[in-house]
């Protein structure tokens, strides 16, 4: 799988685009995944629950996959691209 992570967490993990070895079937395995590779990222995508923080955005091929899809059951293929947003502030 295939990843781009933005500000803060692209800083922790250490990169803005993570390729993640995975036989992933769905937007879930994948996340886990992830979190497997980089450990250093759940405590700030994941509450105390282990849920997704509600102001962390998560997107499957640019979509949010809990808005359109079926969240973390969301099927996935070889080469999709996910993306995770950290809280964004401006001005």
């Amino acid at each position: 799988m295939h990843w781009r992570l933005f500000a803060t967490l692209a800083e922790t993990a250490g990169d803005t685009e993570i390729a993640v070895e995975s036989d992933a079937e769905t937007v879930g395995d994948a996340f886990d995944a992830l979190l497997d590779a980089h450990p250093d990222l759940e405590s700030e995508v994941l509450d105390e629950e282990g849920d997704l923080y509600d102001h962390v955005r998560l997107l499957h091929e640019g979509r949010d996959p809990f808005a359109e899809a079926e969240g973390f059951e969301t099927p996935v293929e070889e080469g999709d691209e996910l993306a995770l947003f950290p809280p964004v502030s401006g001005g």
